[in-house]
């Protein structure tokens, strides 16, 4: 028993060695890299919403992210990249929800959802075959501005719902965002990527601050998975 025990361990230790083992290219070859993903993101100094005496707290968004990105590899363990992608950032505000006799009100998934393409320029340096650490800066190109969410109201009876998504405010932000981004990624033999960055915005997103409210920026942390393809 404990022969086929030892054995049957040193077969799982051989497959997670042979799924683990990372395929990292070697000093002058290029690289295209797809790659899919999800953001949470919000936006610093943002007020929090008032709904009468009710105040809704800040909460961050979800969305999406798509794109691809190139590398080379300068050296062993040195390499740098540039990529383009789609992401989705902004912010959110918790549920409220209000009850008096038979009125009632609520607002649901209230956020603000911003669309960039966006221009990330890393350098990657390899503390170890596969496992790299990143930073560099990348630009934003505004791609749109909406208000997301639902109000519904109900009166004697009568029930009526607005959707909030049509609300679009563009204009009264800025096209272009610069911000750092600082992060890890880990290369599989397969050869999938793990690319997990935060993204700290240095510009200001709103044209005009508004009265006792600082400028927003965006705060961005971004999961992709990749698949490596060598040139």
């Amino acid at each position: 028993m404990k022969k086929r025990m030892k054995k049957l361990f040193l077969m799982v230790t051989m497959l997670v060695a042979a799924v683990s083992a990372n395929a990292q290219l070697e000093q002058g070859t290029f690289s295209i890299q797809p790659k899919a993903g999800a953001t949470i993101s919000w936006l610093s100094n943002m007020p929090s919403l008032n709904m009468g005496t009710t105040e809704l707290d800040k909460t961050p968004t979800v969305g999406a992210i798509l794109g691809a990105e190139a590398e080379y590899q300068l050296a062993e363990k040195f390499s740098v990249a540039a990529g383009i992608n789609y992401a989705q950032q902004g912010c959110g505000w918790s549920d409220y929800k209000l009850e008096a006799g038979n009125n009632k009100a609520e607002l649901k998934d209230a956020k603000i959802e911003l669309g960039y393409v966006n221009v990330p320029i890393t350098a990657n340096y390899y503390l170890f075959k596969g496992f790299a650490v990143k930073a560099g800066v990348q630009f934003g190109f505004l791609t749109s501005a909406k208000l997301k969410g639902t109000i519904t109201t109900e009166y004697n009876g009568a029930k009526s719902t607005t959707d909030l998504s049509g609300d679009d405010f563009k204009d009264q932000c800025k096209k272009l965002d610069v911000s750092i981004p600082v992060g890890i990624s880990y290369e599989f033999k397969v050869p999938v990527v793990i690319d997990l960055r935060y993204n700290i915005g240095l510009l200001k997103v709103n044209k005009d601050s508004e009265a006792g409210h600082k400028d927003f920026k965006n705060n961005v942390i971004q999961l992709t998975v990749g698949y490596k393809l060598a040139l």
